[in-house]
């Protein structure tokens, strides 16, 4: 492994709990190895040659991978010493409550020893749970405390499995009371390893949900509901398919587990690298050359990542040391890694996890999820590079050194091998192929590919990549499982606010305050409106869309991409489509919107990651990566008014109308929040671009025709005064 290579590993195992993986030896090494490369075995197989029925498909991935969170992931105090005791009494509270709850419920007469039992396996699950040193082992040792933990973990979906026909087929319906209380420990166990591999806040919000569940008649005005019993909780969320096993994880084992393989398959054979060639190649001669290929490089090694924090330190070990060489200073390289990579969950063909889950959500094709990404993801970039470049001007920077910039004959014809993987992955994918058939291929021809160098002899001499022999392709299986633990379990921890959210409703009393708020703010600006410029409609969607935006980014920090947008998407975005607003604008609007959360202090975890290479303070430089989001940030905005900006109700004149405010919209807001072009941008100016660049977001022909016009004068006398100052110099 090289320095570099190590480097990334250790960055990504410091700022991505996701990745914080024990560095085992022995036996416990091996068990894991043969563990995790089979479940990704076991993927490939079913991908390429079909799927088992949907409970049980879901019920085996989970066994595996729950139970490999607990031997992969060490137990990590990621709270203060007393915050640490004061959460983790209190889940330990919480199990012991929930299973002598269900005991209270059952109207059964129990035998002795099932009871005893029970209750014997809830203490010792409480007791593990809590914080002592002497249960924690270390990173490169399992304690007997996990060992316990995973088999737990795996045994309640292997009791789905094993009684499949005599649960679901006998008796549908109908609950046990081992059912019961199987089920409570399967709460207890997903609770604890979505903690294990992302920290509490999502297993906090799991738990606020059951609680909302059992409490309902008790709660106040608009929050209340019939409330529901224990035991109905219990069986709804753990046998049914609206819970634990419900389309987030399904979706998890049936697309994403496929694509987090490919991903990790195609950068072990060196697509990472050719990627970061060829943003060289593109940007790296221009002014702020560095920082451009980090932009360009981030939404090309986006396209396979679908991982903001990996994006960022892969990449930004390499173009992060390149933007300080050439005078940026390292806040803003770090920055600019940090807020380019977070474009790479949004980007095509890949995307990240949630993509595939909103498509399951929608029920749309993933082909045409592509194509409506295209737009979104490209003025995010758009947004990012202007920002970037007048940053460069303003340093006065250069370009990198001819020497630094491969030729483009050279990285064709000794890379060309490794594109071919992708292009036949994106060509069935847009021929309406399923995507984890596209994915069984696309990890079938990197494999196959990888070793053209060598079946070519003499002519593969000068062709790079990694061979990918019978070792390599065990690793790659063995870190592709690995990679794909945490957003097992955070799908079936989201599980539990999806399953009480079906249950009570209570997504549809979130959407009508939210739409009640809004319709509020905004009589309340039009009494202010004596020319009658706006509309009513607009201005509560506007509103509307703040309160979704804001709700978005406090839920997204410090939780990943996919959980985050699951919530909203059932409790947020209701909100917005009870405002009028097309359903698919308003999922990409909650998923644009929690990907920007990766660079949104306090919980900046991209910006983090960045810091750590560039050696910048982290607040600061999420701060900066935040200034330099703002231009991407009224993106979603634009094609919740402007829905053709999707491909929806598509026509040219719409289209294009709506293309060019976002445009102008975003080198308005790009400029003022850089403060500089040409010349310094003063109070007034900014201000005026600020309300105008908002006002474009409509795409009316009125704002094209006032607004637009104006935002571009600014800037024209910006720079024309500029010029006339340097000539007078």
């Amino acid at each position: 492994m090289s320095a570099s290579q190590q480097e990334i590993d250790r960055l990504i195992e410091q700022f991505d709990p996701e990745s914080s993986f024990r560095r085992l030896a022995g036996l416990s090494a091996k068990i894991i190895m043969v563990l995790c490369a089979g479940l990704s075995a076991w993927h490939y197989y079913t991908a390429g040659f079909g799927l088992r029925n949907e409970i049980a498909h879901r019920a085996i991935h989970l066994a595996v991978v729950l139970g490999l969170c607990f031997l992969v992931f060490p137990r990590q105090k990621r709270l203060p010493g007393p915050w640490e005791w004061t959460v983790s009494g209190g889940l330990a509270v919480f199990y012991l409550f929930m299973g002598w709850s269900l005991l209270a419920k059952i109207s059964e007469p129990l035998p002795d020893a099932m009871r005893y039992a029970f209750l014997a396996v809830l203490l010792a699950l409480a007791g593990l749970s809590l914080p002592f040193k002497h249960f924690d082992g270390s990173h490169t040792q399992i304690p007997w405390r996990d060992w316990v933990f995973a088999a737990l973990a795996s045994g309640f979906s292997l009791y789905l499995l094993v009684f499949f026909e005599h649960i679901y087929i006998e008796r549908p319906g109908q609950h046990t009371p081992l059912d019961l209380m199987v089920g409570v420990i399967a709460i207890a166990m997903v609770i604890e390893a979505a903690r294990r591999t992302m920290g509490i806040f999502l297993p906090l919000l799991a738990i606020t949900a059951i609680f909302y569940g059992l409490l309902g008649p008790y709660l106040p005005g608009g929050l209340s509901h019939r409330g529901y019993s224990l035991p109905r909780i219990v069986a709804h969320l753990y046998k049914g398919t609206e819970g634990i096993y419900g389309i987030p994880v399904g979706v998890v084992a049936t697309f994403v587990f496929h694509f987090v393989l490919f991903g990790i398959m195609a950068q072990l054979t060196g697509l990472g690298q050719l990627f970061v060639n060829l943003a060289t190649i593109v940007a790296g001669r221009f002014s702020g050359g560095p920082a451009k290929v980090s932009v360009v490089s981030s939404g090309l090694f986006g396209m396979i990542s679908g991982s903001a924090i990996a994006n960022t330190v892969t990449t930004g070990v390499m173009t992060i040391p390149l933007m300080k060489k050439v005078g940026f200073s390292p806040r803003f390289a770090g920055a600019v890694e940090a807020s380019a990579s977070c474009g790479g969950q949004i980007t095509p063909p890949i995307m990240g996890a949630a993509a595939f889950i909103m498509a399951e959500t929608l029920g749309i094709p993933y082909n045409q999820l592509i194509l409506v990404a295209i737009v979104p993801a490209l003025l995010h970039y758009f947004a990012i590079l202007f920002m970037v470049h007048l940053e460069a001007k303003r340093l006065k920077l250069e370009g990198m050194d001819p020497a630094e910039i491969p030729s483009l004959a050279w990285v064709m014809r000794s890379s060309w091998h490794l594109f071919i993987p992708l292009v036949v992955m994106v060509t069935l994918l847009l021929m309406q192929f399923t995507p984890f058939l596209a994915a069984f291929w696309g990890i079938t021809l990197t494999v196959a590919c990888s070793w053209i160098p060598r079946l070519l002899g003499p002519l593969g001499r000068n062709m790079t990549g990694l061979a990918v022999g019978p070792k390599a392709l065990v690793q790659g299986f063995e870190m592709g499982a690995k990679s794909a633990l945490s957003i097992g379990a955070a799908c079936a921890c989201v599980g539990f606010v999806l399953g009480i959210t079906t249950l009570t409703g209570m997504g549809f009393k979130f959407s009508a305050w939210v739409i009640d708020v809004s319709g509020v703010a905004a009589q309340m600006v039009m009494v202010f409106d004596i020319f009658n410029l706006v509309d009513l409609k607009q201005v509560t969607i506007l509103f509307g869309l703040f309160f979704t935006a804001a709700a978005c980014i406090i839920m997204g920090s410090g939780v990943p991409t996919t959980p985050t947008y699951i919530i909203l998407a059932a409790i947020v975005a209701p909100a917005l489509a009870g405002l009028g607003v097309p359903q698919l604008a308003t999922h990409f609007f909650v998923f644009y919107y929690g990907v920007l959360a990766d660079v949104t202090p306090p919980v900046a975890l991209a910006a983090f990651a960045a810091a750590g290479i560039a050696r910048s303070e982290p607040m600061r430089t999420g701060l900066t990566a935040f200034r330099l989001s703002m231009g991407k940030a009224l993106v979603p905005f634009a094609f919740v008014y402007s829905p053709s900006l999707l491909l929806m109700d598509f026509t040219w004149p719409a289209f294009l109308l709506a293309l060019f405010c976002a445009v102008v919209a975003v080198m308005g807001l790009g400029a003022a929040h850089t403060g500089y072009f040409g010349k310094p941008i003063g109070t007034v100016a900014f201000i005026l671009l600020n309300l105008l660049s908002l006002s474009l977001i409509f795409a009316n022909p009125v704002a094209a025709a006032i607004a637009a016009p104006a935002v571009l004068a600014i800037l024209l006398w910006h720079a024309r005064s500029a010029k006339a100052q340097s000539n007078r110099l």
